[in-house]
Parts: structure tokens; C-alpha cells; sequence
């Protein structure tokens, strides 16, 4: 249902050459050694800093998710005097905690077949190719162990009846390598590295800030060297400085609104580097979950998620007649399109997101959907639970089902459940190079807030590893790289003109927001934008509607300054002023967004073109023109040319040689 405020812009043409301009490459600076090796290259090459040296040196984490609170406490034992930030109450609270269906791990304990490589390739394919293959060797290289890291800080990974740690399998592989804790891994592994978190909070290696928000980047000498906050609760603003900032704070998807991320995430931080001079790379590459729940309603805040781990029981199948209204309990198997199983009878339930997304979008839209709006498809346990019994699956999903039974009053065990694709990972993010750091020397980010490992779609289970790895086993070693050749000076006083500028610019922008005097609120305006995305930025993308998404994004930006109500002040708590700061970002960001998916003329993963695609419908990339990166910078307010600036970092496959995805 569409907003009856919405109003669209005259109808756009733009061209990618009347948005953007080509600047120069980026480096990835990874090692030139072949992709195995390179991450065992790049540590034993990292200058070190010495144990009694560590304390001198000051570095700023912000976001205490998986990501975040293991570079924090990983970098507080080893020394590092370290300034933790979260937007949350708790550092447990972080969105890390939603990622509920398992973590990956190539440990090859199930006799499958499985390896290092096989993850690397699986990791490498269902990106479609568009991420770098030595990110995705580290990730699989680390990933072994992850799993005894977490277990051993107190992870209650399931296990198997002699003891050994259980796996399942997830969607677009077809080995057992993902490990999970019933359907609470990411909420347990959460409550794992927030408690290491704490503990170095309670060492004094780790100051934990809760209910701050990072509202701009420091940049000095051209490094990072600080970040300006504000406490949401008394509204003071400040700047606090370092040596080095690490950025953990999660992924975009929210800029969709209704999302499956919790209302509380955002890309205000990200966002705010980014006009520091941060490169973001891919912002296009948005994932849309196919098992969220469908929309009952245009009021409706938020989508939620199924985790994806239902698909390894689930059968997921719509009727074989169009407008078909019967109940599903009254429709027979005969008269049943198990549509996935009859595509890709290979993978069936378990295909890649991306691909069950777009199979999902396509049954609906061809009038195959179901539920009250006929915007769903069924996910049916009924074949599980005849085969292994009852107990079996609820031992299995029993909070999921539970969840899904709160939100829409239905038994998942008694009639399926009703599912559909909505907006969740952002594969795209803050570029950086291969040791995780931005374009901005100093800031580094960790988690889903940068670019890497998954390539225009990410398989599932592995964003908790991924996470995992950048938090404990990648920031640690590359944020010292770093530091060593920085021993001797201090962090930036707090009245350099640098940290004064940030501070008056987060002043100047609270102040725009409070006194614009409009009629709107911002949730308003964030829903208009969600409208505006899904409608030409969702699961299938074409030019001209992306170019008219530019357009109709404008419009709304500049309606947005001229009829912003926020109530309040800003020297007190004020979640109106909060949530209009983020979606002024969203307001820019989604342009970008639009001007990416316009100007990368192909296919790939999450990003479907309908002028690029198979004659059986599936997605066609181009090699020889898009396998590669663009990395994004925006003009600024001022300036004369206000196309984006695009910058290029090619991709090369060694290992993993280029080839058709097929899943069938």
C-alpha cells in the first residue's frame, strides 16, 4: 500500500554520465602472493608494537556488536587503551544479537568434503564475483577458529549425542558447515563478546560509553584521529580523539524503512565518515531476505525475519493456479509449485538468497502470491515433521515458531508459514583495503558497515563469521600495523581547528534540524523514501526507473529541509531529533544508491537488472566491463560539479576462476 502523501517527480532521464564522473583507481593493497597465502603474508609483514609501548597508544571502537565488541576487548588485552562507544543502553543490545541462524565454518568435521577452499569457492560464487578473492580466503581461514574461540568465551553451540559440535546446512552450499544454537546464535554469541567486552571494561583497558551516537569523523593531517559524539540523554555534544577509530556500526538496510534490521540501526556514523572523505563501495549491493514476513499493513513499522535455517526443513511452495484462495491445508499436493525444488532441483530449498528472492518476486508478481494481501509464499513444515517427528523440529526452530506465532497469531506447526523477500544485508559499505581500512588513513571498520568478503550477495551464516573474524582476528593485528610507525605522538588536543570544525558542523546541523518549523515528521519522510527504494531499487532494479528514483529522491531531500518538524531541544533527550538526523543520511545515501544501481550496467548476486538477464531469467553479469569495485565519493555541498566521483578497484580470481553461476 502506498502512502497517499506520496508524490512522484516529473518523469527522469538521466544517463550514468549525468550523475557521475570516473576518477582514479584504489589500491587493495593485497599482498602479491596467490590468495592462500596472502593473509599469512600480511601477518608476518605488520610492524609490531611492543607490550610496554601499547598503553601509549589510544584507539576508538565504535558499535559494540560482534564485530565491535571483539576488536575492543581483543585490542584491550592485548594493551591498547581503548574508548568504546554504542547507541545502546548495553553493548549486548547490538543488532548482532537478530542474526539468529547459525555462523559458518570450513572445519570439515562432518567428512563432507568440505575445505578451506570449497568455503572459499561457495563464499567467491554466491557473490557472484564481486568481492575480492583474499578477503574471502581470510574469512574462511580464521573461520576455523572462530568456532573454539566462541565456544571457549562461552557460545552454547548445540551438540551432537556423543558430544561433538552439530551443523546444519544453509543456503547455497551443500555441505554442513554452519554451527548454530538452536535459533539463537546471533543473540548467544552476542552475550559471549559482550561479556569478554566487560571484562576489559572491568580491567580498565576499556572505557564503555553506552547512549552516545557518533555524529561526525575527526580528520587531521589526513588521518582519522577522533570522532564528535552526542549523549542521547543529556544532548551534550564533544569530540574525543585518538590515535586510530575503528568503525562497527552495522549495516544500511534500514534506509529501506521497513526492513528487517531493528529500528534502532542506522548509517548515521558510516555516513558521516563518508563525507570526511570515507570511499563507499557498492552501496547497490542491498540483500532482500526470502523468508522475512510479508507486510500487512502500510502502518506496519518494520518487516521481521524468519531466519533463513527454516529453509533447511521447510519446503517453501505456492499454488499451482493463479488467485488460488483456498487455505493451504485444502489444496492438494498435485496442485502445489514446490517452484524452487522445480528450478534448482541441485540446491531446491537451499539456493542462494539472492536467487529465492528474485523466484519469490516473481510468483508473486505473476498473481501466484498468497495470504490476505497476495503478497507471500508458503513455507511448509509439514513433510519435516512427518519425517522426523515433532519434537525433532521443535527442538530445532522453537523460538522461531514461537516469534512467528506472536507476530501473526498462526501455528507454523499446524498450517505454513506465510513469507516474502525484505530489504536486510548491505553487502556494500565503507571501502577499505585489504588490512580493513578506509581511504581515510586511521579509520578502519569491521563488520557490516564495510564492503567486504561478500560480493553483490552474501551466503548465509556468514555474517556472524565475518564479524567474528574482522572483530578478533583481523582488527587486532591491523589496527597496530598501523599504530607502530605512530609511537611517540599524542593524540590531537581538543582545541585543534580540526576537532573544532566537527564539533560547530554537528552544532550547526542539530540546530538546521530543530528549527526548520515544518508540518512532517521524519518517520514520514523515511517511509516515503522506503516507498520510493522498494519501488525502483527492490529486487529488481531497471534504468529507468532507477533514474527516476534520483529524481523522486531529490525532491523529497529538498521537501525534507523546507517541512521537518522536530519537536523539542537538543540539549535533552530527543529520539525525534535522533531518528531526523538519520534520515536526513538516509536522504543522501539513497541517491547515491540509486546512482550506483544506474550506473553499474549488468547483473550480479542482489543487484538485478531486468535488461541484463538470462533467457531463462537469471542474472547476467559482464565480466569484462563491471568485475570490480566502485568505490564512491560524493560531491560536496558547495561544489560546482555535483556528480558523484567513482573510483574503481578491479577484482581478479585465481583460485576461484570466473564462471555462470548456476544453482540448478
Amino acid at each position: 500500500m502506498t502512502d497517499p502523501t506520496t508524490t512522484r517527480a516529473a518523469t527522469a532521464s538521466f544517463t550514468p554520465d549525468d550523475v557521475r564522473t570516473v576518477g582514479a583507481p584504489v589500491d587493495g593493497r593485497v599482498p602479491d602472493v596467490p590468495a592462500e597465502q596472502a593473509w599469512a603474508d600480511r601477518r608476518l609483514h605488520y610492524p609490531l608494537v611492543a607490550p610496554a609501548n601499547r598503553r601509549k597508544f589510544t584507539v576508538i571502537v565504535v558499535g559494540t556488536g560482534l564485530a565491535g565488541a571483539g576488536a575492543a576487548a581483543a585490542l584491550g588485552e592485548l594493551g591498547y587503551d581503548v574508548e568504546c562507544f554504542t547507541i545502546h543502553d548495553a553493548p549486548r543490545r547490538a543488532h548482532s544479537v537478530a542474526a539468529q541462524g547459525g555462523i559458518n565454518a570450513a572445519r570439515a568435521r562432518k567428512v563432507d568434503n568440505d575445505s578451506v577452499h570449497r568455503f572459499v569457492k561457495d563464499t567467491v560464487k554466491g557473490g557472484d564475483f564481486r568481492g575480492r578473492e583474499a578477503d574471502a580466503y581470510r574469512l574462511g581461514q580464521e573461520s576455523v577458529r572462530v568456532i573454539d574461540h566462541m565456544n571457549a568465551i562461552g557460545a552454547p553451540f548445540a551438540r551432537e549425542y556423543g558430544g561433538e559440535l552439530a551443523t546444519r546446512s544453509f543456503g547455497g552450499v551443500q555441505v554442513s558447515r554452519t554451527y548454530y544454537t538452536r535459533g539463537q546464535t546471533g543473540q548467544q554469541l552476542q552475550v559471549a563478546g559482550a561479556n569478554a567486552l566487560l571484562r576489559q571494561v572491568a580491567r580498565g583497558t576499556v572505557t564503555l560509553h553506552t547512549r552516545q551516537e557518533m555524529l561526525d569523523l575527526v580528520v587531521a593531517d589526513g588521518r582519522a584521529q577522533g570522532i564528535v559524539v552526542r549523549d542521547l540523554v543529556t544532548g551534550a555534544v564533544r569530540a574525543v580523539t585518538a590515535h586510530a577509530v575503528v568503525l562497527a556500526t552495522g549495516g544500511y538496510g534500514n534506509i529501506y524503512c521497513k526492513s528487517t534490521l531493528a529500528k534502532n540501526s542506522n548509517a548515521t556514523a558510516a555516513w558521516r565518515a563518508h563525507r570526511r572523505g570515507a570511499h563507499f563501495a557498492n552501496p547497490a549491493f542491498i540483500q532482500f531476505h526470502p523468508t522475512a514476513l510479508p507486510l500487512m499493513s502500510q502502518w506496519q513499522s518494520k518487516t521481521i525475519l524468519m531466519s533463513e535455517s527454516l529453509r533447511n526443513d521447510g519446503r517453501i511452495w505456492v499454488p499451482a493456479r493463479a488467485d488460488d484462495d483456498r487455505a493451504p491445508e485444502d489444496i492438494p499436493e498435485s496442485e502445489r509449485d514446490y517452484y524452487l525444488e522445480r528450478r534448482y532441483p541441485t540446491f531446491g530449498n537451499l539456493t542462494p538468497r539472492d536467487v529465492a528472492s528474485r523466484a519469490a518476486r516473481e510468483r508473486i508478481d505473476a498473481g501466484f502470491g498468497v495470504g490476505p494481501l497476495k503478497n507471500a509464499v508458503y513455507l511448509d513444515f509439514a513433510d519435516a515433521i512427518a519425517r522426523l517427528g515433532r519434537e525433532t523440529v521443535v527442538a530445532r526452530y522453537s523460538n522461531l515458531f514461537h516469534m512467528y506465532e506472536q507476530a501473526t497469531g498462526d501455528d507454523p506447526l499446524s498450517t505454513p508459514m506465510r513469507i516474502a523477500p525484505g530489504a536486510h544485508f548491505a553487502m556494500g559499505g565503507l571501502w577499505s583495503d585489504y588490512d580493513m581500512m578506509t581511504s581515510v588513513p586511521g579509520l578502519f571498520v569491521g563488520g557490516e558497515v564495510g564492503w567486504g568478503y561478500h560480493g553483490a550477495n552474501r551466503l548465509g551464516a556468514n555474517s556472524l563469521l565475518s564479524a567474528c573474524v574482522d572483530g578478533w582476528f583481523t582488527l587486532p593485528y591491523a589496527v597496530p600495523g598501523y599504530l607502530a610507525p605512530l609511537l611517540g605522538t599524542r593524540v590531537l588536543p581538543h582545541d585543534d581547528p580540526a576537532v573544532l570544525d566537527a564539533v560547530e558542523a554537528v552544532r550547526a546541523r542539530t540546530e538546521r534540524l530543530l528549527t526548520t518549523g515544518g508540518t512532517q515528521g521524519p518517520d514520514r519522510f523515511h517511509r516515503r523514501l522506503g516507498e520510493i527504494l522498494y519501488r525502483y531499487a527492490g529486487v529488481t532494479r531497471t534504468p529507468e526507473g532507477l533514474a527516476q528514483g534520483i529524481a523522486e529522491i531529490r525532491a523529497l531531500r529538498e521537501e525534507f529541509w523546507r517541512d521537518v518538524r522536530v519537536l523539542g531541544e537538543g540539549t535533552e533527550l530527543n529520539q525525534e531529533l535522533e531518528r531526523a538526523g538519520r534520515v536526513a543520511d538516509y536522504l543522501e545515501m539513497a541517491e547515491l544508491l540509486c546512482v550506483d544501481g544506474l550506473d553499474r550496467d549488468e547483473s550480479c548476486g542482489a543487484h538485478f537488472r531486468a535488461d541484463h538477464q538470462t533467457p531463462d531469467g537469471e542474472a547476467l553479469r559482464d565480466d569484462t566491463t563491471w568485475c570490480r569495485v566502485s568505490a564512491w565519493e560524493s560531491p560536496a555541498p558547495d561544489a560546482p560539479d555535483a556528480r558523484f566521483v567513482r573510483h574503481d578497484e578491479p577484482l581478479t580470481f585465481q583460485a576461484v576462476p570466473l564462471q555462470t553461476r548456476n544453482y540448478a
